[in-house]
C-alpha cells in the first residue's frame, strides 16, 4: 500500500528540479548592474600590475606570485569594508588593519579602525575610556583620487584626539563632541574637526597584556537627524566604481618597500623615519632595514634603549609589507615582551631556528624581509645596529647570563600569546 503524501512530494521535488536545471542552463537577463563590469576588469589585472613593479627575480617566484595576490585580497576587502561602512552622515567605526586584513604592516600591538565623516559635520563619540597606554584618534583628508586629494591636504592642519585625555566619569566613560567649532553654549570636551576631513583613524595599541583594557567607543553625527533613507543607486554605482582605485592605492605604494630599502643601501642597516614628518603621529621614529638570512645565519641587533619610553616595538613584515603572523609566531616584541640584559643593551636576535633565548623574531619561513621597529614617546630616538652572524656563534656573542627558553617553554608562551591577541576586540 503506497503512503499517503508521498506521491506528491516526489513531484514537488521533481518540479523544483527541471526548474533550476532550465534556470541554470538559460542565459542571464541582458540588464545588468552599472558599474559592475569596471569593477571587475579594474580588479583582474591588479595583481599583475603590482608584479611589474619588483625584481624580475620575484615576479617570476610562483610563491612571490600567490602572496601579492593574497596581498591584493586583503587590500580589496579593507577598501570593501570601508565602502559598505562609508556613510559620513551615519558613521561607524569598521576593522581597517588587523591580522586578516594584514596591509600595510600593522603594527602587532595595535588594532586598527576607520570611520567616515562628513567634512562640516559636528560628531559625538562615547564610550569607555579603557586603560591602554595608546589609544587615539587621527584625522585624515581626501586620498590620492579622491575629489580633493593630493596637494589640497598637505597644508591642512589636523590634530589627534587622546582618549587618554579625554575626562570620565565614575564608570570611566567619556563623550567628546568634534566639529570645526566649538557649539556655542558647550564646555564639554570637544575637539576641532580639520575642514576637509573625510575619515577618522582610531588606534589602540596593547602592550602590557596583564593591566590594559581596551577602550569601547561609538560615533554618531547629531547636527542632521539620526534616520538613514535608502541609498541613492548613483551614490550606490559611485562607490563600486572606485573600489579598483582604492584597493590598489596602498600596496602600488608600499609593494617595493623592501626593493627600495636594498636599492638606498638598508641592508642590515637601519633607516629613520620620523612618523610626524609623512603626516603620521607626532613623537613617532620608525626604524626598518631589509633582510636576507640563511637558516644557519641570525642576524643579532643591539641598541642601548631609551630611558623613558612610551611605548616601544620591533617586529618583521615581508618584502611587500606584511606583518610577519603575529599570532602564531614570535615576530614581534614590545617593552613588555623584551627586556634588556643587565648591562643595559637590548638584544634581539632574528632567525629561523629558534636560538632558545627570550628575545627571538622568528622569521617563520622568510628569508628575505624587513625589520621594522618603532620609538614612540621616547626621551631618544637611538639607531639600533645589525650584525649577521653564524647562528653556531651566537651564543658566545650573548651575555653568560642570558636566559634559555625551552621548546616546551616557546610552545606554551607562543600558544598564551595567540589567546590573549585573538581575546582583543580585533572587529
Amino acid at each position: 500500500m503506497r503512503r499517503p503524501g508521498l506521491f506528491t512530494l516526489a513531484s514537488l521535488a521533481a518540479f523544483f528540479a527541471t526548474t533550476a536545471i532550465a534556470q541554470v542552463s538559460s542565459e542571464p537577463p541582458q540588464i545588468g548592474v552599472a558599474g559592475w563590469s569596471e569593477f571587475i576588469e579594474g580588479l583582474r589585472t591588479l595583481p599583475d600590475r603590482l608584479l611589474a613593479k619588483l625584481p624580475a627575480e620575484q615576479r617570476a617566484d610562483p610563491q612571490v606570485q600567490q602572496e601579492i595576490g593574497r596581498l591584493a585580497v586583503a587590500s580589496l576587502t579593507a577598501a570593501l569594508l570601508e565602502s559598505l561602512g562609508s556613510d559620513g552622515d551615519h558613521p561607524a567605526f569598521v576593522a581597517n588593519q588587523n591580522l586578516t586584513l594584514n596591509y600595510p604592516q600593522p603594527n602587532a600591538d595595535t588594532i586598527y579602525r576607520i570611520s567616515r565623516v562628513t567634512p562640516g559635520g559636528t560628531y559625538r563619540l562615547r564610550g569607555e575610556r579603557g586603560s591602554l597606554r595608546q589609544a587615539n584618534i587621527g584625522q585624515a583628508g581626501p586620498m590620492p583620487g579622491e575629489p580633493g586629494g593630493g596637494a589640497l591636504q598637505a597644508g591642512t592642519k589636523r590634530g589627534v584626539l587622546d582618549l587618554n585625555g579625554l575626562h570620565v566619569d565614575k564608570r570611566g566613560r567619556f563623550d567628546v563632541i568634534i566639529s570645526p567649532v566649538r557649539p556655542a553654549g558647550y564646555s564639554g570636551d570637544w575637539w576641532e574637526l580639520a575642514s576637509n576631513t573625510t575619515r577618522l583613524l582610531l588606534r589602540t595599541v596593547q602592550a602590557d597584556t596583564s593591566k590594559e583594557r581596551d577602550p569601547t567607543i561609538s560615533i554618531e553625527r547629531i547636527d542632521i537627524p539620526p534616520q538613514r533613507a535608502r541609498t541613492p543607486a548613483a551614490t550606490v554605482e559611485a562607490r563600486l566604481r572606485d573600489l579598483p582605485r582604492a584597493a590598489a592605492l596602498l600596496p602600488s605604494i608600499f609593494v617595493t618597500s623592501g626593493a627600495r630599502l636594498r636599492a638606498d643601501g638598508f641592508l642590515h642597516k637601519f633607516k629613520m623615519v620620523d612618523a610626524a614628518q609623512n603626516g603620521g603621529l607626532s613623537g613617532q621614529v620608525y626604524y626598518s632595514s631589509a633582510y636576507e638570512l640563511a637558516d644557519d645565519e641570525v642576524l643579532l641587533i643591539t641598541t642601548r634603549p631609551p630611558a623613558k619610553c612610551l611605548y616601544r616595538s620591533i617586529q618583521l613584515a615581508t618584502e611587500f609589507e606584511e606583518t610577519i603572523d603575529w599570532h602564531n609566531n614570535q615576530s614581534s616584541l614590545n617593552d613588555m615582551q623584551a627586556k634588556p640584559d643587565r648591562d643595559g643593551v637590548l638584544r634581539i636576535v632574528i632567525s629561523a631556528r629558534d636560538p632558545g633565548i627570550p628575545n627571538w623574531l622568528d622569521t617563520s619561513g622568510y628569508r628575505r624581509g624587513i625589520v621594522a621597529g618603532r620609538w614612540m614617546g621616547c626621551d631618544s630616538n637611538p639607531t639600533p645596529t645589525i650584525e649577521k652572524l653564524p647562528l653556531a656563534e651566537l651564543r658566545a656573542r650573548l651575555p653568560a647570563d642570558t636566559p634559555s627558553v625551552s621548546p616546551a617553554q616557546r610552545e606554551t608562551s607562543i600558544r598564551d600569546r595567540r589567546e590573549v591577541l585573538q581575546q582583543r576586540p580585533l572587529w
